[in-house]
């Protein structure tokens, strides 16, 4: 497993944005840019592409447990910060809230399980009609295809 990897599993796993990344290496006295960080993300096969090198990586992880830990003068909680991270992730707009479908009865003696439905009520099913019976009627595409069994006849 390359650096890179371990870098980008750590940035999901922690939930980090570059920005805070680019913060937490700043606490070891550490400056990156932020386009210098992305190309440790990127596709191996892209040319903006950069390896990432051990000294970064050790960096971070000394960063991160101060980022994490504290220090003795300033202990932290783990747990306090992770939470964090989670809520300053932006939710989806597109994504609603799932209101749960409860199935209503058609008849309101029907869904009572203490008494027997109405024999008013007709339960057998109506067979399926079509009623698109003024649409034009279907020609089926094997009318339309001339065989002409590979041989090309020309009439004069």
């Amino acid at each position: 497993m390359t650096n890179n990897d371990i870098f980008k599993k750590l940035r999901v796993a922690l939930m980090l944005r570059d920005d805070q990344i680019v913060e937490i290496l700043e606490l070891v006295d550490f400056r990156i840019s932020k386009s210098e960080l992305g190309a440790f993300f990127r596709d191996e096969k892209h040319p903006n592409y950069m390896e990432c090198g051990d000294q970064v990586l050790r960096n971070f992880l000394n960063g991160l447990v101060i980022h994490l830990r504290g220090t003795k003068e300033n202990p932290k909680n783990p747990n306090d910060i992770l939470a964090k991270h989670k809520a300053q992730i932006p939710k989806k707009e597109s994504t609603k809230e799932r209101t749960e479908f409860k199935a209503a009865a058609k008849d309101a003696e029907k869904g009572r399980a203490d008494q027997k439905p109405a024999k008013s009520v007709s339960t057998a099913k109506k067979p399926f009609k079509n009623n698109n019976s003024k649409a034009t009627p279907k020609v089926q595409i094997v009318e339309k295809v001339k065989f002409n069994n590979g041989k090309n006849k020309k009439t004069k």
